[in-house]
């Protein structure tokens, strides 16, 4: 099956050259482009793209407005941020918004390539050094739920704010990766987060994990 993809970016160039390297990678295509947030919603409603790639700096409304228009619909679509700063607080704000994760512009197309492929998995592509950069600017707040966690759920949320796979979560508490899945449902749930990225956002943000 094709990952159909939707490249929103204010440059001729990036776009270009993004749509470029996802059209030369088998399984994946770019079925559509927005120079600005303001036409990305009416495109993935026309096109019903698997992935947005989302720059967060656009004129008219940004990628984080954009973001959030996108995740109110029925079947959003993944969204897989795109910027030149891996500490812009524009894609702290993004992920908070429902972004799936973020991508440096200057990654290479093997990367770009791998990371649309995990966020249409359904995996987070986040980085952790990154993101505790970002919450760490954050003050600490109430987030309703965290205290409700198990032991074992707790364990889990601190390993996925490590950025670990359930997969790998399993191997580090020897469960199965079907014990780590019902763990992380269960965390989503008590913490009201729609994705991994939500929880772990929630897990810096209530001082849960520290972000030092």
């Amino acid at each position: 099956m094709t990952i159909r993809v939707v490249v929103a970016d204010d440059e001729d160039l990036i776009r270009t050259g993004l749509r470029i390297i996802i059209d030369s990678e088998p399984g994946l295509s770019v079925v559509g482009e927005a120079a600005d947030g303001a036409a990305v919603l009416p495109v993935v409603r026309r096109e019903r793209p698997d992935v947005v790639l989302m720059d967060v700096r656009m004129p008219a409304v940004d990628g984080i407005q954009a973001t959030s228009r996108l995740k109110e619909l029925a079947e959003p679509p993944k969204v897989l941020v795109v910027t030149t700063f891996e500490n812009d607080d524009y894609v702290y704000d993004a992920l908070r918004a429902g972004a799936d994760g973020f991508l440096l512009k200057r990654a290479r197309p093997d990367e770009l390539v791998r990371a649309v492929k995990l966020v249409a998995s359904g995996e987070s592509l986040l980085f952790p050094a990154a993101i505790r950069t970002l919450a760490g600017r954050r003050p600490v707040a109430e987030v309703p739920g965290i205290d409700r966690l198990t032991g074992r759920e707790g364990d889990v949320l601190r390993l996925m704010t490590k950025g670990l796979s359930n997969g790998e979560i399993a191997a580090e508490l020897v469960v199965s990766p079907e014990t780590v899945k019902t763990h992380v449902g269960n965390v989503l749930t008590k913490l009201g987060a729609r994705d991994r990225t939500q929880a772990v956002i929630a897990a810096y943000e209530s001082g849960f994990v520290s972000p030092r």
